[in-house]
């Protein structure tokens, strides 16, 4: 199989879509530990690509035991360069519905008791995230989801809470007051961690519901956002497939150097172990740094 560039993580609808060839199944040990689920290897329209379940096969992972850094970590070993993020969020504004897609631009963090860095251990980076999503991706994202004649939205900040349990009608009402658009519970460390692993990154946001701060609308529950869901898979999918085709080999963006300007510990005080860990992320500015 060729080099894979592509990665998708979402749903277990994405990887089961017409035109996929999948070649491998591949589960994958990191130095954080075990990802959500096999990682799935194969072709869409010849195009190599590469698919993780988020919260493994049957949805079997709460968002906050997700082994975020796994699963960023094991796109990276794949050679992945791009990855697109498929999601259900609820909705904070009117005018975004349910079956809308959202491809939003920001961030914010609620989050508590999430290991959200590759970083540590005797090396300190601090990357950007000013701009948290890669900008090429979102523009290609909003391009390709009203050629699927889905209605879109883009830009918007991704407020990301702890979860399990959805919001209080109290925090959903705050949270409308501090202008955020849709909220989540997984978004927000896959784009801390895939910056930091120099991958393009950027989130269609599917809505499924009004979270609870809708007079009219019934408070949101599991099984109302899964059905949702079911209901978006065939309009993810088809935007997705457009995507995939439409992406450019090279990247101009500046997620492959989001490193450049970040680490900030001299390489020579670095614990060999901490560098052996993370050489895939981080082996081409250390042996430059070394040399120089």
């Amino acid at each position: 199989m060729s080099e894979v560039r592509i990665g998708v993580i979402g749903g277990s609808g994405l990887y089961h879509m017409e035109g996929l060839t999948v070649q491998e199944e591949r589960p994958m040990s990191t130095p954080f530990g075990e990802p959500s689920d096999a990682f799935i290897l194969g072709e869409l329209d010849g195009i190599p690509v590469v698919f993780l379940a988020r919260h493994g096969r049957g949805h079997r992972l709460l968002p906050s035991e997700l082994n975020f850094r796994a699963n960023i970590f094991g796109f990276k070993l794949l050679g992945v360069e791009r990855l697109i993020s498929v999601s259900a969020v609820g909705s904070m504004k009117v005018e975004y519905r349910p079956t809308d897609i959202v491809v939003p631009d920001q961030f914010f963090d609620r989050t508590r008791h999430r290991a959200d860095t590759f970083f540590g251990d005797g090396l300190v980076a601090h990357v950007s995230l000013a701009n948290p999503v890669c900008p090429d991706l979102s523009e290609l994202f909003c391009d390709c989801a009203r050629e699927a004649g889905a209605r879109s939205h883009r830009g918007g900040t991704y407020l990301c809470m702890e979860g399990p349990q959805f919001s209080t009608r109290a925090e959903s009402d705050i949270y409308r007051q501090w202008g955020v658009d849709v909220i989540g519970m997984t978004n927000l460390q896959e784009a801390k961690l895939a910056r930091e692993a120099e991958i393009c990154y950027a989130t269609l946001a599917m809505v499924t519901d009004y979270d609870c701060w809708h007079e009219e609308e019934e408070n949101v529950n599991g099984q109302a956002v899964m059905e949702v869901l079911q209901q978006n898979a065939a309009t993810a999918q088809d935007v997705v497939r457009r995507v995939i085709r439409r992406l450019e080999a090279e990247r101009t963006c500046g997620c492959a150097e989001a490193l450049r300007s970040a680490l900030i510990t001299d390489s020579s005080l670095i614990p060999q172990a901490t560098k052996e860990r993370l050489a895939p992320i981080i082996g081409k500015y250390l042996g430059s740094r070394d040399s120089a």
